[in-house]
């Protein structure tokens, strides 16, 4: 019988479970949805207790839809969400009911008292990355100063996948993607760096292990066996954050390519021998131990979510609602949005908000869809100059993710950066990814280039229009005024709130 690889992808929307076969093809899949809380504005968080969950009913459904599924499957990777920091003890017990996310803003007054110090610049160096409020390292200095109870009971910080890796092992590690990307690790040795857990006050004994991606962190224990229903000792793999390995499940893995990854968040990333240090360009170590130089807006597809929400409270299905986003023309009759609606991860203002402009009598609910997904496109157009390879350009972006399923929003990305987009015929580039390292490790093929080649397919290319690329020309100054003109409102807004919390508590 032919081996099965199984995939698991941790998401902030839910944990998807995925039986793959030995030609890349993804034979079954299940997804179990978790709540995302919001205590405040710019906090959110989950429970880790519900990525566990979601994983072992999503991996039991996907193993009873294929006979014999257990028995066949050789080997399991998991993918995850990035930066959302989970605390357990020495038992293995969560010492805080929720973890804050990749998107949690709580810990911006850190992040700007980190970058006001002297040795700031050398920190980042060490980092190759900017401070900002997405990291772990801010988010444990947070938790230290404001659940310390939790904190000194904790004995190893994890990211979600290697909760979930825990739980199906019981063994405790961490990937140089999702190190490279805490603020803790040391990009020239890929270790934790002792000045930077000095700096934040932070003991290296509370990190897990790093280890690569492809190695086996060990086997699947009698008791995750008997919840998700795998057979005991199946080998796991160490894993990698969730966009990293959606870049290689896309087929992104070398230069010359880019990924634009649309899923809750919107990345566009650039693969490059090193990181590019600069102020708003982030920096990750890949699967395969190259330098993945991106951007992230923080509300990608979750832009579309919220107007699903708050336009028709989640009544209309998506494919309903880019119909009416589709019966509006290009530039949206001259209406504009700014996608910020849960800040920025970098630039001077994460507590940015998200604001409608140029609403006019003629404007109608077609034009406030269109223009979210062109604001959406608009935002990342900003700072994608940024990321081109020194002396070269980009030839081809590989969409991937939910946002890969989206025709029209492919045509508004394809004609607002004026380069074609490359559509795999999996958009479930996580899923893939996973497989690509687990076909690696198990041994079926010998290099991950080799894997990538033989999974990944384009079933399509979406070029650029060219009289649409001139009517975004025309509008993405307009665009750039509005983000400068806002900045001005965001600490008035916050202080507004601050007042209104005040006379709530003065009242209750």
């Amino acid at each position: 019988m032919d081996a099965f690889y199984l995939a698991i992808d941790v998401g902030t929307g839910s944990v998807r479970a995925a039986l793959v076969d030995a030609r890349g093809v993804v034979r079954s899949i299940a997804a179990h949805e978790h709540e995302q809380i919001v205590p405040r504005y710019g906090w959110s968080e989950q429970r880790p207790a519900d990525w566990w969950s979601g994983a072992a009913r999503s991996i039991r459904e996907v193993l009873e839809s294929v006979p014999d599924a257990a028995a066949r499957v050789v080997a399991v990777c998991a993918c995850g969400q990035m930066h959302g920091t989970v605390l357990i003890d020495d038992d293995g017990n969560l010492t805080r009911e929720t973890a804050p996310l990749w998107n949690d803003k709580r810990t911006s007054a850190e992040v700007a008292a980190f970058r006001a110090r002297a040795d700031y610049a050398s920190h980042a160096r060490q980092a190759a990355n900017p401070a900002t409020p997405a990291w772990p390292a801010f988010k444990l200095q947070w938790l230290k100063a404001n659940d310390p109870a939790a904190f000194e009971r904790a004995t190893t910080v994890f990211m979600p996948k290697d909760y979930v890796n825990f739980r199906l092992t019981g063994e405790r590690a961490c990937d140089w993607s999702d190190a490279s990307t805490s603020y803790l690790m040391d990009a020239s040795t890929r270790t934790w760096c002792r000045a930077l857990l000095d700096a934040f006050g932070l003991d290296a004994a509370k990190l897990a292990p790093i280890r690569a991606p492809l190695d086996i962190l060990g086997g699947v224990t009698q008791d995750a066996a008997a919840q998700t229903g795998l057979r005991e000792g199946t080998p796991v793999l160490v894993g990698g954050a969730d966009y990293p390995v959606s870049v290689l499940g896309s087929g992104v893995y070398a230069p010359g390519l880019a990924s634009d990854i649309t899923g809750t968040s919107s990345i566009i990333t650039v693969i490059a021998d090193t990181p590019l240090l600069h102020p708003d360009v982030s920096n990750l170590v890949t699967c395969d131990g190259s330098w993945g130089r991106f951007m992230l807006l923080d509300s990608g597809g979750d832009a579309m979510r919220w107007a699903r929400r708050a336009f028709h409270e989640n009544a209309l299905s998506y494919d309903v609602i880019t119909q009416k986003a589709a019966s509006a023309p290009v530039g949206s009759d001259g209406m504009f949005f700014l996608p910020y609606l849960t800040g920025e991860r970098l630039g001077e203002h994460s507590n940015s908000r998200a604001q409608f402009f140029g609403i006019t009598a003629k404007h109608g609910l077609g034009h406030l869809h269109r223009a979210v997904l062109e604001g959406v496109a608009f935002a990342v157009r900003r700072q994608i100059a940024l990321l081109r390879p020194e002396g070269g350009g980009i030839d081809r972006i590989v969409a991937a993710s939910g946002g890969a399923r989206a025709a029209l929003w492919l045509a508004i990305k394809a004609s607002m950066y004026r380069t074609p987009i490359l559509v795999p015929a999996e958009v479930e580039c996580g899923v893939t990814g996973c497989a690509i390292l687990a076909a690696t490790a198990h041994g079926q093929f010998a290099r991950l280039a080799d894997a990538v080649s033989a999974f990944v397919r384009f079933e399509s290319e979406v070029q650029p229009d060219p009289r649409a690329s001139d009517r975004y020309d025309r509008m993405m100054p307009i665009f750039e005024g509005l983000y400068a003109q806002a900045q001005q409102f965001y600490d008035d807004l916050d202080a507004l709130d601050a007042h209104a919390l005040v006379a709530h508590a003065r009242q209750g």
